[in-house]
Formats: C-alpha cells, sequence, structure tokens
C-alpha cells in the first residue's frame, strides 16, 4: 500500500501544519473570492434573505481602517475624523504641547515615541445629505515592526483609506499597506496628506500609485492653491470649491471654482473620464460614443471599480492644517462598500469543511471572529467582528475550535482605550467582551453552527535576543512573556537548553525593544538583553540517498527500524516528507511516526540549530522487526537519517535580506550610498526630488544591526529608513564556518 503523507512549512510564516485539525485548515478559505462579478451574483442572492430592517442598518454602516507608510499622518488624519464627526470635542497632536496625546494613541509609550504602537479602534457617525451613518474605524501601525496590526484589522474590516505624503509619495511601507489590502481584497480611497508642506506634489505621488502599486488611480479633487498657500479643495466631479474656515476647520464653505484653477479641473475631469473609461462599462460607452457622463454616472462608476479593486479615487488635503478631511468622509459613504457589499465566507466544520457564505442578517444564527486580544484592567478584552446574527450581552456562545461554551458578560464598543457598554451588537459591526478565554483567530458561534473563518497571516520573525530579569521576580516576568505571546502573534518566546537563555524573537529591533519596555512598565520587571541575533535557515543545495538503521538492545523488547530514501532540495521554501513503500515492508502507523521524526528534525537543523526549509524526503523502502519495531524507534532512525542525509547534501545557511528604504536630505546621498557599499548592499533604486532622495536596497538583516545609529551620524540626525522582509538567502561562506564554530563551541561548553 502506497501511504503517501505531504509536510508543508513556509518561512512565510502562515501555518505549518494544516493536516492537524478542521480548525488550522481554515486558514486555506479565502476571505472573498478574488472575482467581484461572481461576489455581485452571489450577494444579490444574499440580500434576498436580509430583513428591510436590517438592509437599512447595514447600509449606513461603513467598517474602514487608516493605513499608511511611517509618519505619513494616519494618527492626525484620524483625530480630525474623530474631531469633525463630533466624536471628540477637541485636537490632540501626536507629540503635542499640551502633553495629552492624540485620542487613538493611548499607550504611555506612544504617545512618547509619537508613533503607533497597536491598533486602536472606535466608532463615531458622520451625516451626509440628512442621513446619518455609522464608522467602525481602526487605527494602525505604520511601522513595519507591528505589521501585525495591519494585517489584523484589514482582516475584518470592510474598506480603508490609505493616506499617502504629498511630498515623499508612495514609500516602501505603502507598498507594504498595498499588499496587505490585495491579501485580504479590502477596496481602498487614496488621501494625499500635508499638501501644505514645503514640495508637495500631489499628482507626481498619483503617477506611483498607478505606476508603484499597479492600481488605476485618478483625482477626484485638486487643490486650491499648494504648500503654506493651501486654501482648500475642488471637488472635480462636481465642479464645486470647497473651502475650510473655522479655528480649526470645522465650517466647510462651498464655492465657484477660482478662474485660474478652471483649466485643470476640466484637464483632471477628463483624465478620470478616461481613467474610469478603462475599468467600467458605463463610462466606456460614454467616451466611444463621445457623451459627458452627468455626475451620477461618474459617482457610481467610481463606486463600482472601487468597490471590486479594480480603481482608487484620489483626494487630497492637509489633516494637521485641517483641510479636506470632511470630502474624505463623504467618500467614504459613496464609494465604500457597507457590510453586504462584502461576500464573507467560512467553512462548514460539520459538512467536510464545505465553503459557505455568511449572511449579515440579526435574524442568521451567529458567527464573529475574534481578531484582537488585549490585557485590559477587567481582564482579557477580546475584539469581534460580527459577521451573522446577534450578540447579546448574558447570551452564550460556542468557540468552534474546542466546542466550549462561554457566557458573554460584558459588551462593550470601543473608543481608543474607553469602552461603552450596550445590550447587543447586529452583523456587521465591531465590538470587544471581556471574560473570553480564545487565541487570536478563533471563530465563535451560537452553538448551533461550526464554521471556521480563516484566519490572518503572520509573518515569520526575523530577529531575536536573549532576555533575563535583573531581579528574581520570575512570576512577573512569566506572566508578561504569556501575555504578549498571546496578544501578539508575531511575539515568540522559547527556552534555549543548549545555552540555559529565554530567547524572544519579533519584526525587528524597535518590536523587541518595545516589548522590553512595556514589561518594565506594565510588570515592574527590568530585563538585560543579549545582542540581537538574526533568525537564520538552513537548506541544502544537493541531494543524497539514505539507508539507515537504529539499533538498540538493553534487555527484554529493544528498539528496531530501517529506513531508505533520498533527500533533494525543493524549489520552493517548504519542507515535503513523503513515503513510496510498497509491499507493506513499513506499515502505516510508523509511517506517521517517520512523518513526526521528519517535522521535529525541521525545527532544529544539524548545522547551527535553526529551522530547516526546503527540503525533500522521501522513505521508499526499510524493514522492521518483529518484537522491537515500534514507533518510537522509526521516529528516531528518521532522525537520525534526516541528519545524515542533510550533511552530505551540500548543506548551506540562509540569511534573511531584507528590503532597505532610506529616506535623507539630497545633500547626504553620496555618504548614504558609502554607508550602504559598506554593508554590502544591492542597491535597487533611487528616487530623487528638489528636497530629498529615496534610496531602495536588499541587505542582509546581519549588517543591519546598529545601521539607525551610523544613519543618524552621516545625515546630522535628518535621515530615516524602513525595512521589511525580503527572502532568504545563501549567506557567504566565511560567515557559514564563523556561525558553525560558534555553534559547535556552545555544545561542547
Amino acid at each position: 500500500m502506497m501511504f503517501v503523507r505531504r509536510v508543508v512549512s513556509s518561512y512565510g510564516g502562515v501555518v505549518t501544519k494544516m493536516f492537524d485539525s478542521p480548525i488550522r485548515r481554515s486558514f486555506t478559505c479565502g476571505r472573498i473570492s478574488k472575482s467581484y462579478e461572481e461576489d455581485s451574483v452571489v450577494l444579490s442572492e444574499i440580500s434576498k434573505s436580509i430583513s428591510s430592517a436590517d438592509t437599512e442598518s447595514l447600509v449606513r454602516m461603513r467598517n474602514i481602517g487608516i493605513s499608511a507608510h511611517i509618519d505619513s499622518g494616519k494618527t492626525t488624519f484620524t483625530e480630525r475624523v474623530l474631531f469633525y464627526t463630533g466624536r471628540i470635542n477637541s485636537i490632540h497632536e501626536v507629540r503635542g504641547r499640551d502633553k495629552v496625546g492624540a485620542t487613538m494613541d493611548s499607550m504611555e509609550l506612544e504617545r512618547e515615541k509619537g508613533i503607533t504602537i497597536q491598533s486602536a479602534a472606535t466608532y463615531c457617525n458622520w451625516q451626509k445629505e440628512d442621513k446619518n451613518y455609522h464608522f467602525n474605524l481602526i487605527d494602525t501601525p505604520g511601522h513595519i515592526d507591528f505589521t501585525i496590526e495591519v494585517e489584523r484589522a484589514l482582516r475584518v474590516l470592510d474598506g480603508a483609506v490609505l493616506v499617502v505624503c504629498a511630498v515623499a509619495g508612495v514609500q516602501s511601507q505603502t507598498v507594504t499597506v498595498d499588499r496587505q489590502m490585495r491579501r485580504y481584497d479590502i477596496p481602498r480611497i487614496t488621501f494625499i496628506n500635508k499638501m501644505d508642506r514645503m514640495g508637495a506634489d500631489p499628482f507626481k505621488a498619483i503617477d506611483q500609485i498607478n505606476s508603484k502599486l499597479k492600481i488605476p488611480a485618478a483625482a477626484i479633487q485638486v487643490p486650491i492653491g499648494n504648500e503654506k498657500d493651501l486654501k482648500g479643495v475642488v471637488n472635480i466631479i462636481d465642479r464645486l470649491a470647497l473651502y475650510n474656515e473655522g479655528n480649526q476647520g470645522e465650517t466647510l464653505r462651498v464655492s465657484d471654482i477660482p478662474p485660474e484653477l478652471k483649466n485643470l479641473v476640466e484637464e483632471k475631469r477628463k483624465i478620470l473620464i478616461e481613467t474610469l473609461a478603462d475599468v467600467d462599462d458605463e463610462i466606456a460607452e460614454c467616451f466611444i460614443e463621445e457623451v459627458d457622463p452627468t455626475v451620477e454616472q461618474i459617482k457610481n462608476a467610481i463606486r463600482r471599480s472601487t468597490i471590486s479593486r479594480k480603481f482608487t479615487p484620489v483626494l487630497m488635503g492637509s489633516a494637521l492644517a485641517n483641510t479636506g478631511i470632511q470630502p474624505v468622509l463623504d467618500a467614504v459613504v459613496d464609494y465604500l462598500p457597507n457590510p453586504a457589499e462584502v461576500l464573507n465566507t467560512g467553512l462548514d466544520i460539520s459538512n467536510n469543511e464545505m465553503k459557505v457564505n455568511l449572511v449579515p442578517s440579526s435574524k442568521e444564527p451567529f458567527v464573529g471572529l475574534a481578531f484582537k486580544l488585549e490585557e485590559g484592567k477587567y481582564g482579557q478584552l477580546t475584539y469581534l467582528r460580527v459577521y451573522q446574527g446577534k450578540l447579546k450581552k448574558g447570551g452564550y456562545i460556542s468557540n468552534v475550535k474546542d466546542g466550549k461554551k462561554i457566557k458573554v458578560a460584558r459588551l462593550v464598543r470601543m473608543h481608543a482605550d474607553d469602552m461603552e457598554d450596550v445590550d447587543s451588537i447586529g452583523a456587521g459591526e465591531i465590538c470587544a467582551t471581556f471574560g473570553i478565554d480564545c487565541a487570536s483567530g478563533d471563530t465563535f458561534t451560537d452553538g448551533s453552527l461550526k464554521y471556521a473563518m480563516s484566519s490572518m497571516y503572520v509573518p515569520d520573525a526575523v530577529v531575536s535576543l536573549s532576555i533575563s530579569p535583573k531581579t528574581k521576580d520570575v512570576a512577573n516576568f512569566s506572566k508578561a512573556m504569556n501575555r504578549f505571546q498571546k496578544e501578539d502573534p508575531t511575539f515568540r518566546v522559547k527556552f534555549d537548553s543548549e545555552s540555559k537563555e529565554t530567547i524572544i524573537s519579533g519584526m525587528g529591533e524597535l518590536h523587541l525593544e518595545i516589548y522590553v519596555e512595556r514589561m518594565k512598565r506594565e510588570y515592574n520587571v527590568e530585563c538585560s538583553t543579549g545582542r540581537p541575533q538574526v533568525s537564520y535557515r538552513e537548506s541544502i543545495q544537493g541531494s543524497s540517498s539514505f539507508d539507515y538503521t537504529h539499533k538498540k538492545q538493553s534487555g527484554g523488547a529493544g528498539q528496531f527500524a530501517r529506513v531508505i530514501g533520498e533527500m533533494t532540495a525543493e524549489t520552493q521554501p517548504r519542507n515535503v516528507f513523503e513515503t513510496k513503500v510498497v509491499g507493506g515492508r513499513i506499515s502505516e502507523k510508523f509511517l506517521q511516526a517517520c512523518a513526526r521524526g521528519f517535522e521535529e528534525a525541521c525545527e532544529k537543523g544539524p548545522l547551527i540549530g535553526h529551522r530547516v526549509i526546503g527540503v525533500n524526503m522521501l522513505i521508499n523502502d526499510g524493514a522492521t522487526h518483529v518484537v522491537d519495531s515500534n514507533e518510537m524507534s522509526f521516529k528516531t532512525a528518521t532522525q537520525a537519517a534526516f541528519k545524515q542525509a542533510f550533511q552530505n547534501s551540500n548543506p548551506v545557511i540562509l540569511e534573511p535580506i531584507m528590503n532597505t528604504a532610506v529616506t535623507a536630505p539630497a545633500e547626504f546621498q553620496g555618504s548614504i550610498i558609502s554607508l550602504l557599499n559598506k554593508l554590502q548592499a544591492i542597491i535597487q533604486d533611487t528616487e530623487n526630488s528638489a528636497e530629498e532622495f529615496t534610496v531602495t536596497a536588499d541587505c542582509s538583516l546581519n549588517e543591519l544591526f546598529g545601521f539607525a545609529s551610523s544613519l543618524r551620524a552621516v545625515t546630522q540626525g535628518k535621515g530615516e529608513f524602513s525595512m521589511e522582509f525580503k527572502e532568504y538567502q545563501p549567506c557567504p561562506p566565511q560567515l557559514q564556518r564563523q556561525l558553525i564554530e560558534e555553534h559547535n563551541k556552545k555544545g561542547k561548553k
């Protein structure tokens, strides 16, 4: 009998053992299908089963996220949204003089550093044409180290506002955010911020959106004035000028287009119609027939093409100067989908994991997804997105993963770190609850269904460092580690039995630095840390056959197992285990033990003890003993055969290569290029503007430790950089020898 079992693990870190349980398999179920046309047919059928009351509620609801590159003004923009919607009474700035800080940066560390570390949820209402719209809004971090916060926010949202800097345009993290939006099929509108800054060029930014993000984009506004003379914007669809007046831009005055802008408005309106003609059939017909489409036709086309992810309308203004924010809120209503216009799917575990479409109706059985966990003053705070049915305070919900029934003791809407108690939450809403013991990504139902929803993508950690408490307060140290791991899937902790050290791993130096600081502030545990270590990988570049016999005799029943096969290199960065044993020479039970042995061997490679990727192990023959063969024997034999064959297959250590973007004033270009050359970086692209330049390069993570200090030194503190994991590549031979020697010395101690 042929027994084939595949073990596939990716260094991308999505999931390593999809076959272990039906819940784990739910990772493969897509959030919504790629074809908007197919979705539309299904959604029209679903809409027939939604009551008129639910439809009215859903039509006026928007679940949106604010995403952008670092320092593009996301949190400043969100603060204005909250002010203009009446959610807050006064505006506070990021690192403001009043020392209060922005509403959504509720953590003390966020206010000190002026960066967003955790995504923060809130809700607000916006009045448009005498109709009240309800927004659930999530502000996300811009730094790549906190990318999981963006991932889990986008997983549960229906639309997004992509904020782009008018001076810097599309930057490295903008590209990353765009990729994350595509991963979860999120339609977006784009807001070009910082139009009041020197060097602002919104139309250059739009060209970059088209060329770098590969999504058709066109302006639906043009600025009135530029840089320090920015006065407002012109809506080119309605041909109306909009001026923000009042102390904080709270009054919107509508006027005629300034005469000097009329030609520019018509030119950009023509470009908008041409761009829409490429992505929308109705506008294409108007364009072919040389008929000027009506305002309503243009708006409907923008909505259709935005929701179908074929187009992004571009608005502009300045959050800091309180200009152009209200039109963005109108655009969210006009062009982004409501929950009933997004097809969400799950897997029916009780019916062979058949794909099912979820109906956003309060009359359907409850289905919700826990997408974020936080430790609050009342215990674990679990953020939930309700996809179907209604969640009631005092009701019971069931965790699909383990079947546990839980009472919902308290239900709240979140406003940053404040909360408002509610009695029930309907379909399409985002809420939070206490007292639920679960993991991020768990699906909950009312118990009548066993639906599992797809979880978010979790990237692999790239940086590690050793950590130990300076005092003997081990209890608080362990409590902090357990909490941080539960809250953040990209934060990993393990104990190295060889060095007797606790190792923490994360997405970057800043990521780990924040957690060390939080441990000190929140748990009163000061820690000492070792030098950051790179998360290497081990692989092979050749192939080797193996024939290994494991024998052990110690009185009574002994151990015997023989495995024969071949190890080869995989073209993809994954591990594959296969068996092609004929004639029943090794039973299926023992082959499963071999698979477990292979998995464990891949976790800790033979060269330096790091994870193995890119190997294929095939067992095609072997032998058993009637008395001495057992599962442990075959597991041990597989591990030993793996190690032997690995060493004979031209083994190699792989190091993480980071896509690094450095931005600085143009005068420092030569110094930065020289610095990158010293790091043996491969320069991919350089962009120059009047004031500054950006250089993009691929660089070994091992060389980037301490780069922030070097960059500050050569740019007088004016340069900044961001990096993102790109791929694993073989490290230089001298580094490989050094790493193996260090590992061997550790083993001898």
